[in-house]
């Protein structure tokens, strides 16, 4: 089905693709139905050999199977392929990208169908999996029963209901997510791939939404092993939401209840930033509410590193305001006194102090902690 569409962009004209059957197909097409701002664009080419398209001069990076980077724009495009299971997870997979794969097979081995929509560079949509009526109908649904072979869709299923808020899972695609679980299909992933889709969720408008559809597919403990994710680390995450934390904070409150939050980092192998987040989080939860005189507030800092690390130092506490009821309505005063205490005790010129007690290191020590205490005090 080939529809007008007088809402998409229309593409400049390029003359290297002007004489291929090129499409611009998946995420860039979903968003600009759902007046999202554009990003990346993929392409699809139909017809064409790897030959052909070396010597128009597009650059060959695809391992699996033939992709290529257009020589001024770098964006990808994909020769047309089918894709048959040959094997467990996410790689088990032979493709077959031949000149006679048409579209609407490329288009059907996608996840989703508000994924599978194409535009031509004219700006029509062709649709044969009627992916436009589930975005209207604000639904996320799978195109076939291939669904339930790739354990990679699970994980982004659960990362568009995280991202799309008003969007529902049509009961028979959860049912296949689950088949994914019950087959044992998501053991096979491996953690690279599981924070690279979580990372992702993490930052996304509602990213609770992608633990209780990981939960809700008994999905959770296995794709992250010793994870809690319990109401208190739901509110958190809704709470880091509204206030846009980054991602590393985000991390943390999301395994903020797990008996070892920073192990069920490690396990994804999320970088090490985050886990170190993770590990410090439980400590300015605690002692931040019961800091009460400067020796407190200065033990925190330094605790944490934070006159070498003062973003880390900032972002924790911000993170640390999201954790229950105790800071509720007060989170951006809070962090806001934390900022100038943090500013006044890196105000502290230790320089100076040094020069007085120039060749007395201990002294030197006492009197910079004691300036530091003095700037806390005198708040």
């Amino acid at each position: 089905m080939v529809h007008p569409v007088p809402t998409l962009p229309v593409v400049a004209p390029d003359p290297l693709i002007s004489d291929l059957q090129a499409y611009i197909v998946g995420g860039a097409v979903r968003d600009a139905l759902l007046g999202l701002p554009a990003g990346d664009r993929d392409w699809v080419v139909v017809g064409a050999t790897p030959e052909q398209m070396v010597q128009k001069g597009f650059i060959p990076v695809g391992d699996d199977f033939p992709v290529f980077l257009h020589p001024k724009t770098k964006e990808e495009y994909a020769l047309a392929r089918t894709e048959r299971k040959s094997g467990r997870g996410y790689k088990g997979f032979t493709f077959y990208t031949g000149q006679d794969v048409t579209l609407e097979e490329d288009l059907y081995r996608r996840d989703l169908t508000i994924n599978a929509i194409a535009q031509t560079p004219d700006g029509q949509l062709v649709d044969p999996l009627n992916g436009l009526a589930d975005i209207e109908a604000r639904v996320l649904r799978h195109i076939g029963e291939a669904f339930c072979e790739d354990p990679v869709r699970l994980l982004r299923l659960a990362r568009f209901a995280a991202r799309f808020t008003h969007f529902s899972i049509a009961p028979e695609t959860l049912n296949l997510a689950r088949r994914l679980v019950t087959d044992g299909e998501v053991d096979a992933l491996v953690p690279e791939r599981v924070w690279r889709e979580v990372s992702r969720g993490l930052i996304s408008e509602a990213p609770y939404r992608m633990f209780d559809v990981l939960a809700e597919t008994g999905a959770l403990q296995r794709v992250m092993p010793g994870l809690n994710f319990d109401g208190a680390a739901r509110r958190s995450l809704q709470c880091a939401a509204r206030r846009h934390l980054p991602l590393a904070s985000c991390a943390a409150l999301f395994c903020f209840s797990s008996s070892n939050p920073d192990t069920v980092l490690r396990a994804v192998k999320a970088p090490s930033h985050c886990v170190d987040y993770a590990r410090l989080l439980p400590v300015v939860g605690a002692q931040m509410g019961a800091a009460q005189t400067a020796d407190d507030y200065l033990a925190l800092i330094e605790q944490c590193d934070g006159l070498r690390k003062p973003e880390r130092f900032l972002d924790l506490v911000a993170a640390a305001c999201c954790l229950g009821n105790q800071f509720s309505g007060v989170e951006e005063s809070l962090s806001q006194t934390w900022a100038v205490r943090l500013d006044a005790v890196r105000a502290v010129d230790g320089g100076s102090i040094a020069k007085r007690h120039q060749g007395k290191p201990q002294a030197i020590k006492d009197a910079v902690r004691q300036a530091r205490l003095a700037a806390l005090a005198g708040m």
